[in-house]
Protein backbone atom coordinates (compact mmCIF):
# COMPACT_ATOMS: atom_id res chain seq x y z
CA UNK A 1 0.00 0.00 0.00
CA UNK A 2 1.81 3.29 -1.17
CA UNK A 3 0.22 6.92 -0.32
CA UNK A 4 0.14 7.95 -3.75
CA UNK A 5 -2.95 5.54 -4.74
CA UNK A 6 -4.71 5.47 -0.41
CA UNK A 7 -7.17 8.03 0.82
CA UNK A 8 -6.79 8.61 4.33
CA UNK A 9 -9.82 7.12 5.76
CA UNK A 10 -9.23 3.72 4.27
CA UNK A 11 -5.83 3.58 4.91
CA UNK A 12 -6.13 4.45 8.78
CA UNK A 13 -8.36 1.06 8.49
CA UNK A 14 -5.22 -1.10 7.90
CA UNK A 15 -2.70 1.18 10.32
CA UNK A 16 -1.13 -0.83 12.79
CA UNK A 17 -2.51 1.48 15.37
CA UNK A 18 -5.68 0.49 14.17
CA UNK A 19 -5.02 -2.93 14.26
CA UNK A 20 -3.94 -3.26 17.79
CA UNK A 21 -6.97 -1.45 18.97
CA UNK A 22 -8.84 -4.20 17.62
CA UNK A 23 -6.68 -6.78 18.91
CA UNK A 24 -7.33 -4.81 22.72
CA UNK A 25 -10.62 -4.63 21.95
CA UNK A 26 -10.90 -8.58 20.93
CA UNK A 27 -8.93 -9.28 24.33
CA UNK A 28 -10.52 -7.42 26.26
CA UNK A 29 -14.35 -8.45 25.51
CA UNK A 30 -13.31 -11.78 25.88
CA UNK A 31 -12.09 -11.44 29.18
CA UNK A 32 -15.64 -10.20 29.86
CA UNK A 33 -17.07 -13.15 29.02
CA UNK A 34 -14.54 -15.29 30.61
CA UNK A 35 -14.84 -13.27 33.51
CA UNK A 36 -18.74 -14.09 33.78
CA UNK A 37 -18.29 -17.19 33.26
CA UNK A 38 -15.92 -17.43 36.36
CA UNK A 39 -13.34 -18.38 34.16
CA UNK A 40 -11.17 -14.84 35.27
CA UNK A 41 -11.55 -12.40 38.19
CA UNK A 42 -13.69 -10.11 37.39
CA UNK A 43 -11.01 -7.81 38.40
CA UNK A 44 -8.96 -8.84 36.22
CA UNK A 45 -11.28 -8.19 33.29
CA UNK A 46 -11.91 -4.53 34.73
CA UNK A 47 -7.93 -4.27 35.30
CA UNK A 48 -7.77 -5.20 31.29
CA UNK A 49 -10.08 -2.32 30.34
CA UNK A 50 -8.46 0.13 32.52
CA UNK A 51 -4.89 -0.73 31.00
CA UNK A 52 -6.41 -0.31 27.49
CA UNK A 53 -9.28 1.37 26.79
CA UNK A 54 -7.83 4.83 26.29
CA UNK A 55 -4.15 3.59 25.11
CA UNK A 56 -2.20 4.61 22.67
CA UNK A 57 0.04 1.51 21.71
CA UNK A 58 3.69 2.05 21.23
CA UNK A 59 3.96 0.28 17.20
CA UNK A 60 7.48 1.10 17.65
CA UNK A 61 7.97 -1.02 20.99
CA UNK A 62 5.77 -3.76 19.59
CA UNK A 63 8.01 -3.96 16.50
CA UNK A 64 11.07 -3.94 18.96
CA UNK A 65 9.64 -6.92 21.24
CA UNK A 66 8.50 -8.89 18.05
CA UNK A 67 12.13 -8.51 16.57
CA UNK A 68 13.14 -10.95 20.02
CA UNK A 69 10.19 -13.08 19.51
CA UNK A 70 9.56 -13.69 16.35
CA UNK A 71 5.78 -13.84 17.17
CA UNK A 72 3.27 -10.69 16.62
CA UNK A 73 0.47 -11.76 18.95
CA UNK A 74 3.28 -12.54 21.90
CA UNK A 75 4.73 -9.57 21.12
CA UNK A 76 1.21 -7.56 21.30
CA UNK A 77 0.54 -9.31 24.75
CA UNK A 78 3.57 -8.24 25.82
CA UNK A 79 3.11 -5.16 25.26
CA UNK A 80 -0.42 -5.13 26.47
CA UNK A 81 0.84 -6.65 30.25
CA UNK A 82 3.44 -3.41 30.41
CA UNK A 83 0.43 -1.63 30.19
CA UNK A 84 -2.45 -3.45 32.63
CA UNK A 85 0.14 -4.92 34.82
CA UNK A 86 -0.37 -8.53 36.70
CA UNK A 87 -3.74 -8.73 36.09
CA UNK A 88 -2.77 -9.07 32.26
CA UNK A 89 -1.68 -12.86 33.11
CA UNK A 90 -5.23 -13.56 32.49
CA UNK A 91 -5.53 -12.42 29.03
CA UNK A 92 -5.69 -14.76 26.17
CA UNK A 93 -7.01 -17.81 28.88
CA UNK A 94 -7.29 -20.72 26.34
CA UNK A 95 -6.92 -18.61 23.00
CA UNK A 96 -4.92 -18.82 20.20
CA UNK A 97 -3.02 -16.49 17.82
CA UNK A 98 -5.32 -17.05 15.00
CA UNK A 99 -8.39 -16.37 17.51
CA UNK A 100 -7.17 -13.32 17.34
CA UNK A 101 -5.64 -12.27 14.03
CA UNK A 102 -8.74 -13.92 12.12
CA UNK A 103 -11.27 -11.96 13.86
CA UNK A 104 -9.01 -8.56 13.95
CA UNK A 105 -9.28 -9.02 10.05
CA UNK A 106 -12.95 -9.76 10.04
CA UNK A 107 -13.33 -6.32 11.33
CA UNK A 108 -11.36 -4.87 9.58
CA UNK A 109 -12.97 -6.43 6.21
CA UNK A 110 -16.55 -4.88 7.73
CA UNK A 111 -14.97 -1.60 8.23
CA UNK A 112 -13.29 -1.61 4.66
CA UNK A 113 -16.28 -2.77 2.79
CA UNK A 114 -18.45 0.14 4.57
CA UNK A 115 -16.44 2.41 3.36
CA UNK A 116 -16.69 0.99 -0.08
CA UNK A 117 -20.59 0.84 0.13
CA UNK A 118 -20.33 4.19 0.70
CA UNK A 119 -18.75 4.93 -2.27
CA UNK A 120 -20.71 2.86 -4.12
CA UNK A 121 -23.64 4.94 -3.39
CA UNK A 122 -21.15 8.27 -4.58
CA UNK A 123 -20.52 6.49 -7.91
CA UNK A 124 -24.24 5.65 -8.36
CA UNK A 125 -25.37 9.14 -7.54
CA UNK A 126 -22.94 10.84 -9.71
CA UNK A 127 -24.02 8.07 -12.47
CA UNK A 128 -27.55 8.70 -12.41
CA UNK A 129 -27.24 12.70 -12.82
CA UNK A 130 -25.16 12.13 -15.78
CA UNK A 131 -27.67 9.64 -17.49
CA UNK A 132 -30.62 11.93 -17.04
CA UNK A 133 -28.66 14.74 -18.17
CA UNK A 134 -28.16 13.07 -21.44
CA UNK A 135 -31.08 10.04 -21.55
CA UNK A 136 -32.24 11.46 -25.09
CA UNK A 137 -28.81 12.85 -26.20
CA UNK A 138 -27.95 10.61 -29.70
CA UNK A 139 -25.09 9.06 -29.86
CA UNK A 140 -23.81 6.22 -32.31
CA UNK A 141 -23.65 2.84 -30.75
CA UNK A 142 -20.59 0.71 -31.51
CA UNK A 143 -20.20 -3.06 -32.20
CA UNK A 144 -16.40 -3.73 -33.20
CA UNK A 145 -15.72 -0.13 -32.66
CA UNK A 146 -17.88 0.48 -35.83
CA UNK A 147 -20.82 2.39 -36.34
CA UNK A 148 -23.93 0.30 -35.81
CA UNK A 149 -27.05 1.96 -34.64
CA UNK A 150 -28.22 4.82 -32.85
CA UNK A 151 -28.26 4.97 -28.63
CA UNK A 152 -28.28 7.75 -26.59
CA UNK A 153 -25.63 8.87 -24.08
CA UNK A 154 -27.60 8.28 -21.18
CA UNK A 155 -28.66 5.34 -21.92
CA UNK A 156 -24.68 4.26 -22.34
CA UNK A 157 -24.40 5.33 -18.72
CA UNK A 158 -27.48 3.73 -17.28
CA UNK A 159 -25.98 0.65 -18.38
CA UNK A 160 -23.08 1.34 -16.39
CA UNK A 161 -25.64 2.40 -13.20
CA UNK A 162 -27.37 -0.84 -13.35
CA UNK A 163 -23.98 -2.61 -13.47
CA UNK A 164 -22.83 -0.73 -10.16
CA UNK A 165 -26.06 -1.38 -8.91
CA UNK A 166 -24.97 -5.15 -9.10
CA UNK A 167 -21.88 -4.13 -7.82
CA UNK A 168 -23.03 -3.05 -4.65
CA UNK A 169 -24.97 -6.21 -4.31
CA UNK A 170 -21.59 -7.94 -4.60
CA UNK A 171 -20.21 -6.06 -2.00
CA UNK A 172 -22.87 -6.50 0.34
CA UNK A 173 -22.60 -9.52 -0.08
CA UNK A 174 -19.05 -9.75 0.50
CA UNK A 175 -19.18 -8.46 3.69
CA UNK A 176 -21.54 -10.92 4.93
CA UNK A 177 -19.08 -13.57 3.49
CA UNK A 178 -16.44 -12.44 5.92
CA UNK A 179 -17.83 -10.86 8.64
CA UNK A 180 -17.23 -13.73 10.85
CA UNK A 181 -15.03 -14.34 14.31
CA UNK A 182 -13.20 -17.33 15.54
CA UNK A 183 -12.57 -17.87 19.13
CA UNK A 184 -12.17 -21.50 19.22
CA UNK A 185 -8.70 -22.26 20.42
CA UNK A 186 -6.34 -24.35 19.26
CA UNK A 187 -7.49 -26.59 16.57
CA UNK A 188 -10.85 -25.25 16.65
CA UNK A 189 -12.08 -27.49 19.54
CA UNK A 190 -13.13 -25.36 21.97
CA UNK A 191 -11.59 -27.72 24.29
CA UNK A 192 -9.91 -24.82 26.44
CA UNK A 193 -12.51 -21.84 25.78
CA UNK A 194 -15.96 -22.09 26.29
CA UNK A 195 -18.03 -21.37 22.65
CA UNK A 196 -20.38 -18.95 25.20
CA UNK A 197 -16.82 -16.21 24.74
CA UNK A 198 -16.89 -16.65 20.78
CA UNK A 199 -20.30 -15.63 20.71
CA UNK A 200 -19.82 -12.59 23.18
CA UNK A 201 -16.97 -11.47 21.08
CA UNK A 202 -19.01 -11.89 17.68
CA UNK A 203 -21.74 -10.04 18.79
CA UNK A 204 -19.47 -6.72 20.87
CA UNK A 205 -17.59 -6.62 17.40
CA UNK A 206 -20.54 -7.00 15.12
CA UNK A 207 -19.80 -10.06 13.47
CA UNK A 208 -20.95 -13.82 13.19
CA UNK A 209 -19.23 -17.05 15.24
CA UNK A 210 -17.88 -18.82 12.35
CA UNK A 211 -20.10 -22.46 12.39
CA UNK A 212 -17.19 -24.48 11.67
CA UNK A 213 -13.05 -23.09 12.04
CA UNK A 214 -10.16 -25.10 12.58
CA UNK A 215 -7.73 -23.23 13.94
CA UNK A 216 -8.32 -20.91 11.44
CA UNK A 217 -11.41 -18.96 9.66
CA UNK A 218 -11.76 -20.99 6.69
CA UNK A 219 -10.11 -19.16 3.68
CA UNK A 220 -13.11 -19.69 0.90
CA UNK A 221 -14.82 -17.02 2.65
CA UNK A 222 -11.69 -14.59 1.86
CA UNK A 223 -11.17 -15.83 -1.56
CA UNK A 224 -15.06 -14.79 -2.64
CA UNK A 225 -14.26 -11.59 -1.01
CA UNK A 226 -11.53 -10.82 -3.30
CA UNK A 227 -13.53 -12.20 -6.40
CA UNK A 228 -15.68 -9.51 -5.59
CA UNK A 229 -13.03 -7.14 -5.73
CA UNK A 230 -12.15 -8.16 -8.83
CA UNK A 231 -15.28 -7.72 -10.67
CA UNK A 232 -16.00 -4.61 -9.23
CA UNK A 233 -12.85 -3.23 -10.43
CA UNK A 234 -13.32 -4.66 -14.03
CA UNK A 235 -17.17 -2.91 -13.75
CA UNK A 236 -15.10 0.17 -12.82
CA UNK A 237 -12.07 -0.49 -16.00
CA UNK A 238 -15.20 -0.81 -18.49
CA UNK A 239 -16.63 2.39 -18.00
CA UNK A 240 -13.08 4.12 -18.61
CA UNK A 241 -12.32 2.25 -21.47
CA UNK A 242 -15.53 3.49 -22.74
CA UNK A 243 -14.50 7.00 -21.78
CA UNK A 244 -11.06 6.79 -22.74
CA UNK A 245 -12.33 5.65 -26.69
CA UNK A 246 -14.85 8.34 -26.79
CA UNK A 247 -11.71 10.89 -25.55
CA UNK A 248 -10.01 10.29 -29.01
CA UNK A 249 -9.20 12.86 -30.93
CA UNK A 250 -10.76 11.44 -34.33
CA UNK A 251 -13.82 11.03 -31.85
CA UNK A 252 -14.50 13.45 -29.31
CA UNK A 253 -17.84 12.86 -27.65
CA UNK A 254 -16.90 13.31 -23.99
CA UNK A 255 -13.56 13.86 -21.90
CA UNK A 256 -12.34 13.84 -18.31
CA UNK A 257 -12.42 16.91 -16.63
CA UNK A 258 -9.08 18.77 -17.20
CA UNK A 259 -8.28 21.20 -14.16
CA UNK A 260 -6.49 24.49 -14.29
CA UNK A 261 -3.45 24.64 -14.36
CA UNK A 262 -3.37 20.86 -15.48
CA UNK A 263 -0.57 19.73 -18.19
CA UNK A 264 -0.97 16.94 -20.32
CA UNK A 265 2.39 16.44 -21.62
CA UNK A 266 5.85 17.25 -20.81
CA UNK A 267 6.57 18.25 -24.38
CA UNK A 268 3.28 19.15 -26.08
CA UNK A 269 1.26 21.73 -24.38
CA UNK A 270 -1.56 21.38 -26.14
CA UNK A 271 -2.33 17.60 -24.90
CA UNK A 272 -5.31 16.81 -22.74
CA UNK A 273 -4.49 12.65 -21.97
CA UNK A 274 -6.80 10.56 -20.53
CA UNK A 275 -4.74 9.66 -17.41
CA UNK A 276 -7.37 9.62 -15.02
CA UNK A 277 -9.51 6.74 -17.21
CA UNK A 278 -5.94 5.14 -17.50
CA UNK A 279 -5.33 5.30 -14.04
CA UNK A 280 -8.18 3.16 -13.05
CA UNK A 281 -7.83 0.64 -16.00
CA UNK A 282 -4.21 0.24 -14.57
CA UNK A 283 -4.77 -0.18 -11.08
CA UNK A 284 -8.38 -2.73 -11.84
CA UNK A 285 -5.26 -4.99 -12.87
CA UNK A 286 -3.68 -4.94 -9.28
CA UNK A 287 -7.02 -5.65 -7.59
CA UNK A 288 -7.47 -8.33 -9.85
CA UNK A 289 -4.05 -9.79 -9.53
CA UNK A 290 -4.49 -10.64 -5.55
CA UNK A 291 -7.39 -13.30 -6.90
CA UNK A 292 -5.04 -15.83 -7.58
CA UNK A 293 -2.95 -15.69 -4.00
CA UNK A 294 -6.52 -15.48 -2.45
CA UNK A 295 -7.27 -18.72 -3.79
CA UNK A 296 -4.23 -20.56 -3.03
CA UNK A 297 -5.05 -19.22 0.38
CA UNK A 298 -7.75 -21.74 0.69
CA UNK A 299 -5.74 -24.72 0.44
CA UNK A 300 -4.13 -24.74 3.90
CA UNK A 301 -2.45 -27.71 5.75
CA UNK A 302 -4.32 -29.81 7.82
CA UNK A 303 -5.93 -27.28 10.64
CA UNK A 304 -3.86 -24.95 10.09
CA UNK A 305 -0.61 -22.98 8.65
CA UNK A 306 0.62 -19.49 8.46
CA UNK A 307 1.65 -19.82 4.31
CA UNK A 308 -1.87 -17.47 3.83
CA UNK A 309 -0.50 -14.62 6.21
CA UNK A 310 1.86 -13.34 4.38
CA UNK A 311 0.36 -12.68 1.63
CA UNK A 312 -3.08 -11.08 3.41
CA UNK A 313 -0.73 -8.67 4.93
CA UNK A 314 -0.51 -7.00 1.35
CA UNK A 315 -3.29 -8.37 -0.37
CA UNK A 316 -5.99 -7.23 2.15
CA UNK A 317 -4.90 -3.45 2.84
CA UNK A 318 -3.96 -3.08 -0.77
CA UNK A 319 -6.52 -4.17 -2.61
CA UNK A 320 -9.76 -2.51 -0.22
CA UNK A 321 -7.40 0.65 -0.10
CA UNK A 322 -6.86 0.55 -3.96
CA UNK A 323 -10.70 0.24 -4.67
CA UNK A 324 -11.74 2.75 -2.46
CA UNK A 325 -9.29 5.29 -4.19
CA UNK A 326 -10.63 3.82 -7.59
CA UNK A 327 -14.15 4.63 -6.44
CA UNK A 328 -12.96 9.01 -5.31
CA UNK A 329 -11.31 8.81 -9.07
CA UNK A 330 -14.46 7.69 -10.37
CA UNK A 331 -17.29 9.94 -9.00
CA UNK A 332 -14.48 12.65 -9.86
CA UNK A 333 -14.83 11.50 -13.23
CA UNK A 334 -18.30 11.14 -13.69
CA UNK A 335 -18.92 14.61 -11.51
CA UNK A 336 -16.96 16.38 -13.98
CA UNK A 337 -17.47 14.62 -17.51
CA UNK A 338 -17.45 17.37 -20.35
CA UNK A 339 -19.93 15.63 -23.14
CA UNK A 340 -19.74 16.80 -26.15
CA UNK A 341 -23.60 16.07 -27.90
CA UNK A 342 -22.32 18.47 -31.49
CA UNK A 343 -19.33 16.05 -32.03
CA UNK A 344 -21.58 13.12 -31.17
CA UNK A 345 -24.56 14.42 -33.86
CA UNK A 346 -21.58 14.78 -36.52
CA UNK A 347 -20.52 11.53 -35.79
CA UNK A 348 -23.21 9.92 -36.14
CA UNK A 349 -23.32 11.55 -39.63
CA UNK A 350 -20.45 9.95 -40.86
CA UNK A 351 -22.63 6.74 -41.28
CA UNK A 352 -24.56 8.12 -43.78
CA UNK A 353 -27.86 7.07 -42.50
CA UNK A 354 -26.47 3.51 -42.68
CA UNK A 355 -27.59 2.79 -38.99
CA UNK A 356 -31.05 2.46 -40.60
CA UNK A 357 -30.11 -0.67 -42.50
CA UNK A 358 -32.05 -2.65 -39.73
CA UNK A 359 -35.01 -1.10 -39.75
CA UNK A 360 -35.15 -1.43 -43.42
CA UNK A 361 -34.40 -4.62 -43.19
CA UNK A 362 -37.20 -5.29 -41.35
CA UNK A 363 -39.63 -2.88 -43.35
CA UNK A 364 -39.03 -4.78 -46.41
CA UNK A 365 -39.88 -8.38 -44.72
CA UNK A 366 -43.15 -7.44 -43.80
CA UNK A 367 -43.55 -6.04 -47.03
CA UNK A 368 -43.40 -9.70 -48.01
CA UNK A 369 -39.26 -10.57 -49.20
CA UNK A 370 -37.73 -13.26 -47.82
CA UNK A 371 -34.99 -11.98 -45.44
CA UNK A 372 -32.64 -13.21 -48.01
CA UNK A 373 -33.52 -10.65 -50.51
CA UNK A 374 -34.65 -7.92 -48.08
CA UNK A 375 -30.87 -7.82 -46.72
CA UNK A 376 -29.36 -7.83 -50.50
CA UNK A 377 -31.08 -4.72 -51.37
CA UNK A 378 -29.93 -3.19 -47.91
CA UNK A 379 -26.34 -4.12 -48.16
CA UNK A 380 -26.20 -3.77 -51.72
CA UNK A 381 -27.20 0.05 -51.26
CA UNK A 382 -25.07 0.48 -48.02
CA UNK A 383 -21.71 -0.62 -50.20
CA UNK A 384 -22.59 1.66 -52.99
CA UNK A 385 -23.37 4.62 -50.54
CA UNK A 386 -19.88 4.16 -49.11
CA UNK A 387 -18.80 3.94 -52.74
CA UNK A 388 -20.28 6.88 -53.50
CA UNK A 389 -18.79 8.40 -50.64
CA UNK A 390 -14.79 7.12 -51.42
CA UNK A 391 -15.52 8.85 -54.83
CA UNK A 392 -15.29 12.26 -52.96
CA UNK A 393 -19.08 13.03 -53.90
CA UNK A 394 -21.09 15.05 -51.42
CA UNK A 395 -24.49 13.53 -52.29
CA UNK A 396 -23.93 9.77 -50.29
CA UNK A 397 -26.61 8.65 -48.12
CA UNK A 398 -28.50 5.30 -47.37
CA UNK A 399 -31.97 6.29 -48.01
CA UNK A 400 -31.17 8.39 -51.18
CA UNK A 401 -29.83 4.91 -52.45
CA UNK A 402 -31.80 2.72 -51.54
CA UNK A 403 -34.81 5.07 -52.99
CA UNK A 404 -32.58 4.00 -56.45
CA UNK A 405 -33.41 0.26 -56.06
CA UNK A 406 -36.40 -0.90 -58.20
CA UNK A 407 -37.94 -2.88 -55.07
CA UNK A 408 -38.22 -0.45 -52.67
CA UNK A 409 -39.68 2.28 -55.44
CA UNK A 410 -42.83 0.07 -55.54
CA UNK A 411 -42.92 -1.14 -52.12
CA UNK A 412 -42.50 2.41 -50.23
CA UNK A 413 -44.18 5.45 -50.17
CA UNK A 414 -43.19 8.74 -50.93
CA UNK A 415 -41.80 9.85 -47.55
CA UNK A 416 -42.10 6.29 -45.78
CA UNK A 417 -38.39 5.97 -45.79
CA UNK A 418 -37.41 9.28 -44.15
CA UNK A 419 -40.26 8.46 -41.42
CA UNK A 420 -38.56 4.95 -41.09
CA UNK A 421 -35.61 6.44 -40.82
CA UNK A 422 -35.87 8.72 -37.99
CA UNK A 423 -34.11 8.96 -34.27
CA UNK A 424 -37.48 8.60 -32.95
CA UNK A 425 -37.80 5.30 -34.08
CA UNK A 426 -34.55 4.19 -32.27
CA UNK A 427 -35.23 5.72 -29.17
CA UNK A 428 -39.16 5.09 -28.58
CA UNK A 429 -38.17 2.48 -25.42
CA UNK A 430 -35.53 4.73 -23.69
CA UNK A 431 -37.72 5.90 -21.51
CA UNK A 432 -39.28 2.90 -20.40
CA UNK A 433 -35.18 1.58 -19.90
CA UNK A 434 -34.97 4.22 -17.75
CA UNK A 435 -38.20 3.23 -15.63
CA UNK A 436 -37.19 -0.18 -15.49
CA UNK A 437 -33.83 0.61 -13.51
CA UNK A 438 -36.16 2.53 -11.55
CA UNK A 439 -34.41 6.18 -12.95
Amino acid sequence: MITRYARPEAAAIWSPATRFRIMFEIEAHAADAMAELGVIPKSAAEAIWAGGRDAVFDVDRIDEIERETKHDVIAFLTHVTEMVGPEARFLHQGMTSSDVNDTALAVQLTRATDLLLEDVDLVLAAIKRRAFEHRLTPCVGRSHGIHAEPTTFGLKLAGHYAEFVRARERLAMARFEVATCAISGPVGTFSSVDPRVEAYVADKLGLQPEPISTQVIPRDRHAAYFAALAVVASSIERIAVEIRHLQRTEVLEAEEPFDAGQKGSSAMPHKRNPILTENLTGLARLVRMAVIPALENVALWHERDISHSSVERIIFPDSCTLLDYMFGLLTRLMDGIVVYPANMKKNLGLSLGMWNSQTILLALIKKGLTREAAYKICQDAAMQTWEVKHAGRDDADFVEQLKLDSTVAKLFKAGELEKLCSLDFHFKEVGNRFKKLGL
